[in-house]
């Protein structure tokens, strides 16, 4: 399940619930519970598909494992356990599918379309999106950023507005980032298996540009929404990380070719991913 990955979850639902508080009072924590665990059982089903697919492809066999890339290496110590890997995740995909309904029944169509594109991600994230450069790019964000951001203000609130769509694309950029740098390890490994990622189609410096242009496009976003009074004052501490992002960025320029010197890098990335939401749900909630 890749547990210590799972805490970005919980973050993105705490920044969509942040912006509910700014427009309704009667928050219903049972639907709040509901839906931070369908979000968890997403992460969970895409998180143990990869680890089957991965074993399944012989991609495990030859990557190299770190803490942020690789995979788990479970299934290789342990094959016969590939198909229970297998029943957990489409348990959960069933679990995700299953609050999905209620909310759908409870909401009506507007929860829809939210649902069927994070379903679509969950099953196609390891075998195609891999393959097409730009969809395996923005489809982590897609579904750490509006999706989870955006369904848990309509969940809770009932409709859409524009201070949870405008926030919800800091952790777009940021989860998208995230899974950016940590396929440079990967790349001659994720090539034997036909995976065509960003990094393989265009190399370890673009992708470093590319990360440059998206920490640039979130904390834009910060800046942005606190002009125009979208964000509150206060969310200028969601800038803070942005420190370690400009660490981050010229140490993979550097060392973009050398795992074991970019590990602390790595690191430092889930650190901002994490950070920058946490601190602009805490500003919105507060100020």
């Amino acid at each position: 399940m890749r547990i210590p990955f799972l805490i970005l979850t919980p973050v993105s639902i705490f920044l969509g619930f942040s912006t509910s508080l700014t427009t309704t009072e009667q928050i219903s924590y049972f639907d709040f519970f509901l839906v931070l665990s369908g979000a968890l059982f997403a992460h969970i089903s895409v998180n143990t598909l990869n680890e089957y697919h991965d074993y399944r492809s012989g991609l495990d066999a030859i990557t190299a494992k770190t803490p942020f890339s690789g995979g788990s290496g479970a299934l290789v110590e342990n094959p016969r356990a590939s198909e229970a890997v297998l029943f957990l995740a489409i348990i959960s995909l069933i679990a995700t599918i299953a609050v999905g309904i209620y909310f759908t029944y409870k909401l009506g169509i507007r929860i829809f379309p939210l649902g069927v594109e994070g379903v679509l991600i969950i099953i196609t994230y390891t075998k195609w999106l891999n393959r097409y450069p730009f969809l395996c790019l923005v489809a982590p964000g897609i579904g750490f950023g509006p999706l989870m951001v955006i369904g848990t203000h309509v969940v809770l609130v009932g409709e859409y507005s524009m201070q949870v769509i405008w926030t919800s694309l800091v952790p777009f950029f940021l989860a998208s980032n995230l899974l950016l740098l940590n396929q440079y390890p990967d790349i001659e490994a994720d090539k034997c298996v036909g995976r065509r990622h960003f990094p393989i189609a265009y190399g370890v410096n673009n992708s470093t540009i590319l990360y440059g242009v998206f920490v640039l496009a979130a904390s834009g976003v910060i800046v942005i929404g606190i002009y125009t009074g979208v964000l509150p004052s206060l969310s200028v501490i969601g800038l803070i990380p942005t420190g370690l992002s400009i660490v981050i960025f010229f140490g993979a320029s550097k060392y973009a070719k050398s795992s074991q010197k970019l590990f602390p890098y790595l690191g430092m990335n889930v650190a901002t991913t994490i950070l920058t939401p946490l601190l602009l749900s805490f500003s919105i909630i507060f100020g």
